[in-house]
C-alpha cells in the first residue's frame, strides 16, 4: 500500500515536469511568433494551452486524492500541496505565454514590438526558457541549489523589463501611444513568467528543507 502511495507521488512529481517542459515550449515559440510575426506558432501556442490547463487539471485531481485517501502529514503533505501550488504557479506560466502569443496575432502582419526592442524581447525569451529548464531540474531533483541560479536570472529578467518602461517613457519614444502600451504588456508578461518559476522554487525549498514559504509578489493576478 505505501508502495503504491509513493508511486502516486512520484506521478505527480512527473506531471509537474511535463508541465514545465509545456510551458517552456509555449513561451520559446510565443517568442517567436512575436518576434517574426509568425501567425502560424502564435496559433498553434494559444491552441496548445489547453493541454498545459489539462494536465494541471489532472495533477489537482490526483493531489485531491492522496489527501483524501492517505491523509498524508508532515513531509508527505507538504509535498502534496505544494505541488497544488506548483501546479497553478506553471499554468499561470503557461498563459503568459499564450498572452505573449494573442499579441503577435493581433499585430499581424505587422510585428508587436519596434526594430530596435528585438534583441530586448529575444533576450527574455532566451531568460525564459532558461529559467524553466531549471524549474524543472528542480522539481525533479530536488535540488534546491538551482533555487539560487533561478533567482538571478529572474533579476536578469528584472532589469530588462525595467529598462523597457524607461524606454517607453523616454521623450525620445516615437512609436506613439499604442506600441507603448504593447512593449509594456509584453515586457510584464516575461517578468511575470519569471516570478512565477521563482515561486515554484520557493515551493520546492519549502517542501525539502521545511523553510516556511516565502510568497513572490504577484500584485497582477489576472497576469
Amino acid at each position: 500500500m505505501r508502495q503504491e502511495y509513493y508511486e502516486q507521488l512520484d506521478a505527480i512529481s512527473d506531471d509537474l515536469v511535463h508541465l514545465t517542459r509545456l510551458v517552456g515550449s509555449a513561451m520559446n515559440l510565443a517568442t517567436q511568433s512575436l518576434l517574426d510575426a509568425n501567425l502560424q506558432l502564435a496559433e498553434s501556442v494559444i491552441a496548445a494551452d489547453t493541454e498545459v490547463d489539462s494536465v494541471a487539471a489532472e495533477v489537482e485531481a490526483k493531489c485531491s486524492e492522496v489527501i483524501a485517501l492517505q491523509a498524508p502529514v508532515a513531509t508527505d503533505l507538504r509535498i502534496v500541496v505544494g505541488a497544488l501550488r506548483i501546479s497553478a504557479s506553471l499554468e499561470r506560466m503557461g498563459d503568459l505565454a499564450e498572452h505573449v502569443a494573442k499579441q503577435a496575432r493581433m499585430r499581424y502582419p505587422h510585428v508587436a514590438i519596434p526594430t530596435e526592442l528585438r534583441a530586448t524581447f529575444a533576450e527574455m525569451g532566451g531568460i525564459a526558457e532558461v529559467i524553466v529548464s531549471k524549474t524543472g531540474a528542480v522539481i525533479s531533483t530536488k535540488d534546491v541549489a538551482l533555487s539560487a541560479d533561478i533567482a538571478a536570472h529572474d533579476e536578469q529578467m528584472d532589469r530588462l523589463h525595467r529598462e523597457l518602461f524607461t524606454i517607453v517613457l523616454s521623450p525620445s519614444w516615437s512609436h506613439g501611444v499604442e506600441a507603448a502600451i504593447d512593449v509594456t504588456l509584453l515586457s510584464r508578461y516575461y517578468e511575470r513568467f519569471a516570478d512565477h518559476a521563482v515561486s515554484v522554487t520557493r515551493r520546492v525549498v519549502n517542501i525539502v528543507t521545511g523553510e516556511p514559504y516565502v510568497a513572490v509578489s504577484l500584485d497582477d493576478q489576472q497576469l
